[in-house]
């Protein structure tokens, strides 16, 4: 691994150091002009409200054009990111995997193949890959018919190994397993439509027509690897009541509640409990569609002998393209595929430690003090997870150097903007006012701890670098309060404005999320 330095961003990074020494806000080491003293002001109402009582709030902004730092609280202050930890993973994925990587999954035989038989194993070779579908597993099992393959005597090997076999993080809670956002990582996954939630499935329940009987219960992609158990009940009338849960350690999925005839379908994704069968089930069915029958068993966990010969080969899209999802959905999976993925290539051991070293060595190499944090995954979702936002800042100032920032910047969430996949989490929030299409930021959202961590133009053109992360609050949401701040420092200026007043700006309220419940539980939601 190498080591890099970046003297370009070594004054800005003082100054963000000597701002995050004390705890009351400050402009800067400089007397405060008076825009910045009502920004201060500003800033201060904001986290002043009744929201935060008894909360920790830590605030930095840096102007990356003068390179200084406009306003902070707490800067130095160690606070759970939630999903704000992507930032770090996003950055030294593109850094030491290098925005054209791509994962491969591939088929290889073993044996003698003669006459449409091949008489020996046939492997499934993952690579990692978050974003292979049922389809692409189709297109691997036609690539294998083509090749004249009729019949494997042996058995169907799916291989793993490129990874360890750790497949949930250490820090995560026993109750979010089941869901879309805590799925296992594995080197060979599906995932059930092009948000790319590797190792899920789309449980639907669709009203019978006859009251009394139960709803109709359907998977995407469809699967012989998880099992319905339908308790639930088609009504009359009434309100629908549908709910999915999967029991831990199965692949049983108890469908309960009810729904009434003649309403739309309810979905949910759940999870699978071993992702690396769930893959080798869907290609096994793939090939028996392609006209291709495996005589012998599904193994699982084995690596691909070194002999084995090439049959069929998919490679995803590039890393530069994967950035869209995964940062505008702020997909978990994606970021600790991508943990693992760096500690494969870089040290040649896929495994939570051997990534999360890499990132540390990365970000440390641009000027994050790592000794004041901890990364304890990929995504944010440990609640061990603490990171000051001060060295937030330090990172977003730094990778405005990258050849690759451009690509980064534009896949990370913009305010206001409706579409899904330019907006992301962002795209209720802000509307209507001077940040919509001009904040671009990486959300956060654990139940008590949420963040805003990102880029804004103020009003006299220069990019701002901010960091928000609130911890430790009661009541269900304080979006808005993030977007307040974003929308002053979008309106922030040192022009004409020294017989301004003090506005505290108003936001567009965010959708609310119910007490108790992380953000990421409802997925149509933008967090």
């Amino acid at each position: 691994m190498h080591r890099r330095l970046f003297p370009r961003t070594l004054a800005v990074l003082a100054l963000i150091a000597t701002a995050a020494t004390a705890g009351a806000p400050t402009a800067t080491a400089e007397a405060p002009t008076p825009a910045q003293t009502r920004l201060n002001a500003t800033i201060d109402a904001v986290l002043a409200d009744s929201r935060l009582a008894g909360a920790q709030a830590g605030v930095v902004v840096l102007d990356t054009t003068t390179g200084q730092t406009l306003y902070q609280r707490n800067g130095d202050r160690r606070l759970v990111p939630a999903s704000n930890t992507k930032l770090l993973t996003s950055t030294a994925a593109l850094e030491l995997l290098g925005p054209g990587h791509r994962f491969t999954t591939d088929v290889a035989g073993t044996g003698v193949r003669r006459a449409g038989l091949l008489a020996g194993n046939l492997y499934l070779r993952g690579g990692g890959d978050p974003t292979m579908l049922a389809e692409d597993y189709d297109a691997l099992a036609a690539q294998v018919a083509a090749q004249g393959v009729r019949v494997v005597s042996g058995n169907l090997v799916a291989d793993d190994t490129r990874y360890d076999r750790t497949r949930l993080g250490p820090d995560w809670t026993w109750d979010d397993e089941s869901y879309y956002y805590a799925a296992q990582v594995s080197a060979l996954t599906v995932a059930p439509d092009t948000d790319y939630d590797a190792g899920t499935v789309i449980v639907h329940a669709t009203p019978s027509a006859d009251a009394g009987a139960p709803p109709v219960v359907t998977m995407t992609p469809p699967n012989g690897y998880l099992r319905i158990d339908n308790r639930a009940e088609t009504v009359a009338d009434g309100e629908t009541t549908i709910s999915f849960e999967r029991e831990h350690g199965s692949n049983t999925i108890v469908v309960t509640g009810q729904i009434a005839v003649g309403e739309e379908p309810e979905s949910d994704w759940m999870t699978v409990w071993e992702p690396t069968g769930y893959a080798a089930d869907i290609f096994r069915a793939a090939l028996l569609r392609n006209g291709v029958r495996v005589l012998g068993r599904t193994v699982l966990g084995q690596a691909t002998p070194e002999d084995a010969k090439p049959v069929a080969r998919h490679d995803s899209m590039p890393l530069a393209d994967l950035m869209v999802p995964f940062l505008k959905l702020s997909n978990n999976g994606h970021a600790e595929v991508l943990t693992k993925e760096l500690g494969r290539v870089l040290s040649g051991s896929g495994t939570w430690s051997a990534g999360l070293a890499a990132i540390s060595e990365y970000v440390g190499d641009s000027g994050v003090n790592t000794g004041t944090l901890r990364q304890r995954d990929g995504s944010g979702l440990s609640r061990r997870n603490l990171i000051p936002p001060a060295e937030f800042v330090a990172l977003l100032a730094a990778v405005r150097a990258e050849p690759w920032f451009d690509d980064w910047y534009a896949a990370l969430p913009i305010a206001g903007n409706a579409e899904r996949f330019v907006g992301g989490t962002l795209r209720t929030r802000m509307r209507g006012t001077a940040a919509a299409n001009n904040v671009h930021a990486k959300t956060g959202s654990l139940t008590g701890a949420s963040s805003l961590s990102g880029y804004v133009t103020d009003a006299d053109g220069h990019l701002l670098a901010f960091s928000i992360v609130l911890n430790n609050y009661l009541t269900s949401s304080v979006k808005g309060l993030e977007d307040q701040i974003a929308i002053a420092l979008a309106a922030y200026t040192e022009k004409g404005t020294t017989t301004a007043r003090l506005v505290v700006p108003t936001a567009p309220e965010a959708p609310r999320v119910p007490d108790g419940l992380e953000c990421s539980w409802v997925k149509p939601i933008a967090c």
